[in-house]
């Protein structure tokens, strides 16, 4: 089991020790982690402020990302809650709805 390990950009930006201690834990616990460096933002900031159009490069890129990993860990209820419900892809459609039911919340991984 490999697990890709996604840093929201605001956790990234403002809170950088739970990002580390996300993947502490999870080496701790014998998970197989990998970080894509190329990660940005969910998308979720965009939408929320009515731009969801706007996101379409954001879900291609995590869609590119992620879609080779058998589970995706999120350290935030929002960003996860966001890739669940509303992660899409023009490139890769089906590679999108499919990664949608491989996104786990830290916690409820």
């Amino acid at each position: 089991m490999t697990v890709g390990l996604f840093i929201p950009c605001y956790v990234d930006q403002f809170y950088p020790n739970a990002a580390i201690a996300t993947l502490q834990l999870l080496e701790k616990l014998g998970v197989d982690v990998v970080y894509p460096k190329k990660q940005t933002c969910c998308g979720q900031p965009m939408a929320n402020s009515g731009f969801s159009h706007l996101t379409g490069g954001c879900d291609d890129l995590f869609t590119e990302l992620f879609e080779e990993f058998d589970y995706v860990v999120v350290p935030s209820g929002s960003c996860t809650l966001h890739l669940k419900e509303h992660l899409h892809s023009d490139k890769h459609p089906e590679s999108a709805k499919g990664l949608r039911k491989k996104v786990y919340e830290l916690v409820e991984f």
